[in-house]
């Protein structure tokens, strides 16, 4: 059983989740929203929240802990110098996960996560 097991496992093996992870991600920071499966959308949450809290701090540990979390090293200092300023003030929340109902070919509850303004 799988009591206080946390995370979802996607049917992918651990490479091919972790990867799909750093790719939504790197597409929510590139593009500030991004449209996909609900389940995903929950998944990264707390991902790109994390990585902004560190681009909040700004200093080199953090910036190297989020460069090697994303795969595009420009986006690195949009995060830092971009998206992190505008949450100065924010204690935390910098997304938002708004349902958009199913998919139309396979039924998936698609989602739009994006950044909160």
């Amino acid at each position: 059983m799988r009591h206080a097991v946390a995370g979802r496992k996607l049917s992918r093996p651990t490479d091919h989740r972790l990867a799909l992870y750093r790719n939504l991600v790197t597409s929510l920071i590139r593009y500030e929203k991004i449209i996909t499966t609900e389940a995903k959308a929950k998944e990264i949450r707390g991902q790109a929240e994390h990585l902004i809290t560190l681009g909040k701090r700004g200093d080199l540990h953090a910036r190297r802990q989020v460069q090697a979390s994303l795969y595009d090293a420009q986006l690195v200092d949009k995060l830092i110098h971009v998206i992190a300023p505008r949450y100065a003030e924010r204690p935390g929340g910098y997304t938002r996960v708004i349902k958009l109902g199913p998919r139309r070919g396979d039924a998936a509850a698609m989602a739009q996560i994006q950044l909160v303004e």
